[in-house]
């Protein structure tokens, strides 16, 4: 008995809290995983697009205040108005160019001295070499003429914004197209950007094509190569992705100051500060995880309330159905402890609404009266018992007399010669041949108890191959030979086939086939024995049919079982101990075979089928596997 043991209500409840909760948990951690892979696929879809925005937004700032500053550099002011007008009409050009523009300076190409200037009087420009033609080109005129560079000489951390300096520079022609002036304007592309909680537009990063960080939301990071980030492989393959024109969305592990995992949508553009059309900026769009997930917080909340209520809901109901499952079991466990409920005439609890434990209580029911009927039955299997106890003993007595009579013979036989009561040599012959016949009669009993022995201590063995089963038939009737003619019997072998080889032992088949015939022989007081063979369905079939005394049907299963004999009085008059079917099937089923037997009832005869393996059906290894085998 274990050394702890609970109720079946405490067990099912246990069971099924810890199916449920373990099933709940799973849902919701499922749900919040989906949840959190939408808002991703959200932020991807959102981020990506954003930079394109983004993107889309610079190139065409750029692209305007280019136009705005060609349109100016043809205002008749720069050609022939004074000081002041020019003056003036920088201020108001400042007003009026898109974008965040914080200086324009007008510089006298012939002297490099500033005429004008809405800053300072240093010049903003880092380059002062003269790109332009010295006459102007009427055909190239608004396509070569803008020059764009950034602000390497500005140190980041004079830029405490999320902002994009550049220098748009353009000729200033006189009347004579002759070149005069070369108008600058310093710009801020970029304006301060603020991420909301759950934004989705990101902030702005922007990358050459050779990795250098342009803009950056902090100034620290701004002119640092992005070999120098954390993430630098991820950044690497944004960059070149984004060249080869792509437009996706990737997480990052760095432009934060605590490492805070990011995600990106990318996009790129042609690069303003480079004629070649082939060179790309690459516009990011950057948002912290956190914030891009903000709304899971809440989905967060909401699940955890809904996870505690269904914990509750769930503790609740399964309490309940503990309860309704254990007590119909609770009622019939009372009912089988009460000991005197088996011998009165309180029927047992039934008509439960759960099918199995009402069909449990039927089962009971009708177990209780199993029992009463078993009781009957172990009285009579008691005395079926006692009845094979006295078949044992009367086999005892049926053998010792079956050893005794030959050894008589044989000590009879023997004293004779030995006292000189024969009267001649023929009669010495005579009776040493009634002791060798005795002699070998006892060797066969005793061969037989031996070989029964040996049978059910697992210890006989067979040796398989190749046999001639007409062989061995025409070899067993030359022995019975004799005996046949004894009685005047009839032997009919015309339905024997040649050529059929079985897989047995040959000598082991021979004793089989030699006791059967043996007690067709014996059996048999007129007719005769018939002995067939045939092949059927992939094995041979031995049939060996008698005209003897037949069997009874109802006693015919006692025939093969070793110590039971069908009837006393017929062993002892026909002689023997009754051992040589038990033996003999057990020597086919060795060989893989069976022995059955059919009698239509006294007096009837009596058909003994056996039944062995082909050799051309045995599996060559299985044939080396079994040429030796025991019986166990």
């Amino acid at each position: 008995m274990p050394f702890f043991q609970s109720s079946f209500r405490r067990i099912l409840l246990s069971r099924l809290l810890l199916v449920s909760v373990p099933v709940l948990l799973i849902g919701m951690y499922v749900t919040y995983r989906k949840a959190r892979s939408a808002f991703l696929e959200t932020a991807r879809q959102n981020l990506t697009e954003s930079a394109v925005r983004k993107g889309d937004t610079i190139d065409q700032n750029i692209k305007a205040l280019k136009t705005s500053l060609i349109t100016a550099t043809d205002s008749i002011v720069f050609k022939e108005g004074t000081l002041e007008n020019k003056k003036t009409f920088l201020r108001q050009l400042t007003e009026e160019l898109p974008g965040k523009v914080s200086c324009i300076q007008l510089l006298d190409l012939q002297t490099y001295q500033l005429v004008v200037s809405t800053c300072d009087e240093r010049d903003i420009t880092s380059n002062n070499s003269n790109p332009w033609p010295k006459k102007q080109n009427t055909i190239l005129t608004g396509k070569l003429d803008v020059y764009v560079d950034n602000l390497p000489t500005i140190s980041p951390k004079k830029i405490n914004t999320n902002q994009l300096p550049l220098n748009l520079s353009a000729p200033v022609y006189d009347t004579n197209k002759n070149l005069k002036y070369r108008l600058t304007i310093q710009t801020l592309v970029l304006c301060n950007e603020t991420l909301l909680p759950g934004s989705l537009s990101g902030y702005t990063v922007i990358i050459d094509e050779k990795g250098t960080i342009l803009a950056h939301p902090f100034p620290q990071r701004i002119g640092i190569n992005i070999n120098q980030e954390a993430d630098s492989e991820r950044l690497k393959s944004i960059v070149n992705n984004a060249i080869k024109g792509r437009q996706d969305f990737l997480h990052l592990f760095s432009f934060e100051k605590n490492g805070v995992e990011l995600v990106a949508g990318y996009s790129s553009i042609p690069s303003p500060i480079t004629r070649n059309i082939h060179q790309k900026w690459i516009i990011l769009a950057v948002s912290p995880l956190y914030t891009a997930l903000a709304p899971l917080r809440e989905i967060r909340e909401v699940l955890l309330q809904m996870l505690i209520a269904l914990l509750i809901a769930s503790g609740i109901a399964t309490s309940l159905i503990a309860r309704e499952l254990a007590r119909p079991l609770e009622k019939l466990r009372d009912y089988a402890l009460n000991k005197d409920n088996l011998n009165s005439l309180d029927t047992i609890p039934q008509d439960f609404y759960i099918r199995e434990i009402n069909q449990l209580s039927i089962a009971l029911k009708q177990m209780i009266e199993h029992i009463k009927a078993w009781s009957e039955e172990v009285l009579n299997a008691w005395k079926e018992s006692e009845n094979a106890n006295r078949l044992k003993n009367e086999f005892l007595a049926t053998t010792s007399h079956e050893l005794r009579t030959p050894l008589n013979g044989i000590i009879g036989s023997i004293r004779i010669i030995k006292d000189g009561y024969c009267d001649s040599e023929e009669e010495e012959k005579e009776f040493l041949q009634q002791a060798d016949n005795a002699a070998v009669y006892l060797l066969g009993i005793i061969n037989d108890i031996l070989d029964l022995s040996r049978i059910e201590s697992g210890k006989l063995s067979v040796n398989l191959g190749p046999v001639d089963l007409r062989k061995i038939i025409i070899e067993v009737t030359n022995l019975q030979l004799a005996n046949i003619q004894n009685k005047e019997l009839q032997l009919n072998l015309s339905h024997c086939q040649d050529n059929i080889i079985v897989y047995a032992d040959p000598y082991k088949l021979k004793q089989v086939i030699l006791n059967i015939v043996g007690n067709a022989i014996k059996f048999t007081e007129k007719g005769g024995i018939t002995i067939k063979t045939k092949i059927d369905d992939k094995q041979a079939i031995i049939t060996i049919i008698d005209t003897g005394i037949g069997i009874d049907p109802s006693q015919q299963h006692k025939l093969f079982r070793p110590f039971v004999m069908v009837d006393g009085s017929t062993t002892r008059k026909f002689s023997g101990t009754g051992l040589g079917l038990a033996i003999s099937r057990n020597l086919i089923t060795l060989m893989g075979g069976n022995i059955i037997l059919f009698s239509a009832g006294k007096g009837q005869g009596t058909t003994l089928e056996i039944t062995l393996p082909l050799m051309i059906e045995i599996n060559p290894e299985v044939k080396k596997a079994v040429s030796t085998v025991s019986f166990i």
